[in-house]
């Protein structure tokens, strides 16, 4: 099968379409035809080794797993013998590793059957960025209906979910991007937006129960500043944190939450079946919609990477095949 695949770590430049074996299957594992494959923050830090805390998992000199990308739809080729939820013919979306590819084998229970209301390149949009923006509202902050919610970095691929998911469940939201993203971000339903060259959200004149701190640099005090009295601040993602660890701010945020009335939490998102199930509930609704930028054929996804470190993206990338 055609795959993305590397060799050591680094910028883009080290991904190459390669025809490659396909993938085994193990008996709780599913054989999917990739259609699309979303392009997420975390591939990006697969592909170049950073923080260099993420080669502990993967490799310290080269990635054991060489091919890239962690979000799919397609449709089920084949099944393992311990699979019960699904037959060859369905069509799913979830969470695996080397999605960049014609075939991947992702376990069943990191699967659910594809919104029937959506393209394949908008279900792969959906799985690792919608997830963790339901996992930070719903489970992290527990947002609340008519609560004030600041999402910074809401023009992105988890911040544009996140928008829609805290209007879902009845929050005020205020939106934080770029001049050029404000009227995308409120679009997507945001009760204000406002564009972070002009104002300083943590300058401590607006106080939010909910802050969403997605992949920024924001010093920890700061963001603090923006919380109410007892308010709750998620930090995800590991961007700002350092090329080591790359997480200094949620784990600085996790050992000073006890001492102070503001709850302080990070997150660590991973894809399951029924946090997608819950998604779908969403997306038939009509409450929540993936965007998608732009999409790239299998080829050029080191151009789909590259789009997203460069910030050119609104919403998501998606790699089709």
């Amino acid at each position: 099968m055609k795959a993305i695949v590397q060799d050591r770590y680094g910028s883009a430049d080290v991904l190459e379409l390669r025809e490659v074996a396909e993938p085994t299957v193990g008996p709780r594992d599913v054989l999917v035809r990739v259609r699309a494959a979303g392009v997420d923050r975390g591939a990006w830090h697969l592909m170049a080794g950073e923080p260099y805390a993420v080669r502990l998992g993967t490799g310290l000199r080269a990635p054991r797993q060489p091919i890239r990308g962690g979000e799919l739809a397609g449709v089920v080729q084949r099944v393992g013998a311990e699979v019960t939820g699904f037959v060859p013919g369905d069509e799913v979306f979830g969470s695996g590793s080397g999605t960049f590819a014609e075939y991947a084998a992702v376990r069943e229970d990191r699967l659910a059957p594809k919104p029937a209301g959506l393209t394949f390149p908008e279900a792969a949009a959906v799985p690792v960025s919608g997830v963790t923006a339901l996992q930070a509202l719903r489970d992290q902050a527990r947002l609340q209906p008519g609560q004030r919610v600041l999402v910074i970095g809401a023009s992105g691929g988890v911040g544009s979910f996140a928008v829609q998911v805290a209007k879902a469940f009845g929050g005020h939201v205020t939106g934080v991007c770029s001049a050029g993203k404000v009227d995308a971000v409120r679009a997507l339903g945001a009760d204000e937006v406002i564009d972070y060259a002009q104002r300083d959200v943590t300058d401590g004149t607006q106080h939010f129960d909910v802050v969403l701190d997605i992949g920024g640099g924001r010093p920890l005090r700061g963001l603090r500043r923006a919380l109410a009295p007892r308010g709750t601040l998620v930090v995800v993602g590991g961007e700002g944190g350092g090329r080591w660890l790359g997480m200094s701010r949620q784990l600085g945020a996790v050992l000073l939450s006890p001492f102070v009335r503001q709850r302080l939490r990070m997150l660590v998102s991973v894809v399951r079946t029924p946090d997608l199930v819950a998604l779908t509930e969403l997306i038939d609704r009509g409450t929540v919609r993936p965007l998608v930028d732009r999409t790239f054929p299998l080829a050029a996804a080191p151009d789909a990477v590259r789009a997203l470190v460069a910030g050119t993206v609104t919403g998501k990338v998606v790699v089709t095949l």
